[in-house]
């Protein structure tokens, strides 16, 4: 019970880092949705797309490597071999492909963004920061140090959003934005490589495990890729396809539904270090215990998250962006909302497969996944527009979360509640019917039909006993702590 109450304030304290996370995607929106034209908005949005794209194809999959074998390491001198021998060929990677990158800008900025060079050339050099600083900070990661991973997070994020507002406020567009994204990385990865260094030190390694890990972390790769192309490669079928503009105006109602992956976060960042030292004890029991209530937490509060901001989303993307991109994008918001739902659901039981490294049935899925994805939006999205795109995405997870279920649980089977899942349904189908009662279509409106309903929903699934009295017994001590 002990060891199970750390790991529930360690997905506190994620948690919590992941919402604040999430805000400052809505901060932003605003601020560059109603300061820049519909296409810089756009570059904006394909920027994001493929600073997170290329890092995934290069790494070569050596963070997870790192989370699953350094996690169980004690001795200093080989954790500083194999964090360097990891950490130094992540770097030699970067560079690489800054500079394919560099040298492919023109083409790539007249295909993504526009024929806006300087944003590509930028993207360039942003590639190689963002893997220096992923490299040190998935050390603290694998370590379980998560006010110091929590602490890197937010700076990373927050100082992008302070230099950006910084930018827009001195009247720079989008070439001024995306610099300022660049300088904001580059002080929180000097920030993340000083925490590291103070605590491992410095050694230059002769990568003696490199072999092991890239055996383990290049399966993964086509996995991620796919996942990715799952994720973010309906932007590019609508850039190609009807435009950069059409992208600002998806988005927004992306951005809003996809809010919810911060439910899913700190169980999908916690568990693979916390499963992999009892799976290499061979305490399966525990394995089986820290899913099935991981599962169960996550679906208590996503479920009627994913009712609530469905059904908020028109008044909200007026508040945040604009009534043109509200009326083109709040039915994205839904679609994008439950394929979270499920991309959370596979987060946590894939683990599994990770855990009995059949890192292979993963990527094989993706690829699956991301030819179903990919196949569906090109061929509907110039026949019904940006909501085919979300609708492709949706289904393409319904594929992956099926499938990862039906293999995962032929390695380790544990308890999955039916009932609760039945009972919170209920619950957020109630709850929403006071969303269309109230109807707010202001700030202040929209922040007490969230009180409001937050409220119900409690309620209801405590008198649907979808919480047993020892799990609101456990809570109310956490609470105290």
């Amino acid at each position: 019970m002990k060891e199970y109450k750390l790991f529930v304030q360690r997905i506190g304290l994620v948690g919590i880092t992941n919402i604040l996370i999430s805000l400052s995607s809505l901060i932003l929106l605003p601020v560059l949705s109603k300061n820049l034209s519909i296409q810089d908005y756009g570059i904006w949005g394909m920027f994001n797309t493929t600073i997170t794209f290329v890092p995934l194809l290069v790494n070569l999959g050596l963070p997870y490597s790192m989370v699953r074998f350094l996690a169980v390491k004690h001795d200093k001198s080989e954790i500083r071999e194999e964090f360097y021998s990891i950490s130094i060929l992540m770097l030699f990677m970067g560079i690489i492909a800054a500079l394919v990158l560099l040298l492919f800008s023109k083409p790539i900025a007249v295909k993504i963004f526009a024929g806006n060079v300087t944003v590509a050339m930028l993207l360039a050099a942003s590639v190689l920061v963002f893997i220096v600083y992923n490299s040190f900070a998935t050390y603290f990661r694998t370590f379980q140090q998560m006010k110091v991973f929590s602490l890197l997070s937010l700076l990373q994020v927050y100082s992008m959003v302070a230099v950006i507002i910084l930018m827009i406020g001195f009247g720079y567009k989008i070439d001024g934005v995306v610099f300022g994204y660049f300088v904001s990385q580059i002080i929180v990865a000097l920030i993340a490589i000083a925490f590291a260094v103070r605590q491992v030190g410095i050694k230059f390694p002769r990568f003696k495990n490199i072999k092991e890990y890239l055996s383990f972390g290049i399966p993964t790769v086509p996995g991620n890729l796919s996942s990715y192309m799952v994720e973010f490669s309906d932007r590019y079928v609508i850039a190609i396809l009807l435009g950069t503009a059409f992208v600002g105006y998806y988005n927004p109602g992306y951005t809003l539904g996809s809010v919810l992956t911060m439910f899913a976060a700190p169980f999908t960042f916690l568990l693979p270090s916390l499963l992999a030292a009892y799976y290499d004890k061979n305490s399966i029991d525990e394995v089986k215990i820290h899913l099935q209530y991981s599962l169960k937490y996550f679906l208590l509060i996503t479920i009627p998250a994913v009712f609530g901001i469905s059904f908020l989303s028109k008044p909200l993307l007026v508040i945040l962006s604009t009534q043109e991109i509200a009326l083109q994008g709040y039915l994205v918001t839904p679609f994008v909302a439950l394929g979270a739902l499920l991309f959370g659901i596979y987060g946590i039981i894939s683990q599994i497969l990770v855990l009995e490294k059949k890192t292979k049935i993963i990527g094989y899925l993706w690829m699956v996944t991301a030819v179903i994805n990919l196949g569906l939006t090109i061929i509907l999205v110039p026949h019904f527009g940006i909501i085919a795109a979300a609708i492709s995405t949706l289904i393409a997870y319904i594929f992956a979360c099926v499938i990862t279920i039906y293999y995962s649980l032929k390695y380790i089977k544990f308890e999955f509640d039916l009932k609760f899942t039945f009972k919170s349904i209920i619950a957020s189908i109630l709850m929403s019917l006071l969303i269309i009662l109230i109807n707010p279509n202001n700030v202040l409106g929209i922040i007490i039909t969230i009180a409001v309903c937050s409220a119900a929903y409690l309620v209801i699934i405590l008198l649907l006993k979808g919480i047993s009295p020892d799990e609101l017994t456990f809570f109310k001590k956490l609470a105290g702590k």
